[in-house]
């Protein structure tokens, strides 16, 4: 394993054990502070940060995936989970901090663009992987 892939899975779990402690919070401690709504905003939140934390772990542990291949989509899926689910995060609690967070709302879909982006780069390059290796 390169130090490069190890660092990933690194992050991964570390991005997984932070999504199970939200989502711990979420279905104990959160219930009694908001609404069945934003509950339920948080838990996607966390579904789509624990889908994407462990693709990041998965291609920390893809030896046979190029470096250059999953750099990329890693940063991306990284970025898009701080975007997408940090802001859903923040929304939840709005009422509770009885602050307008409504600004947060456009980051969201900026979130979701950049882990769809991710999942698309990462596909295009391992779809043109063997055409690159086979050249050289």
């Amino acid at each position: 394993m390169t130090k490069s892939d190890k660092n990933t899975v690194i992050l991964g779990a570390f991005l997984m054990a932070l999504t199970i402690g939200l989502g711990a919070f979420g279905a104990h401690g959160l219930k009694a502070l908001v609404a069945t709504t934003s509950l339920e905003t948080f838990e996607t939140g966390v579904r789509y940060q624990m889908y994407h934390s462990l693709a990041v772990v998965m291609l920390g542990l893809a030896n046979m995936v190029p470096r250059s291949v999953k750099k990329w989509p890693v940063r991306l899926f990284v970025l898009g989970m701080i975007l997408f689910s940090g802001s859903l995060y923040l929304l939840t609690f709005q009422n509770v901090w009885e602050v307008d967070l409504s600004v947060v709302g456009p980051i969201t879909p900026l979130g979701g663009l950049l882990l769809i982006s991710g999942w698309v780069l990462l596909g295009i390059r391992l779809l043109t992987m063997n055409r690159d290796n086979s050249a050289r």
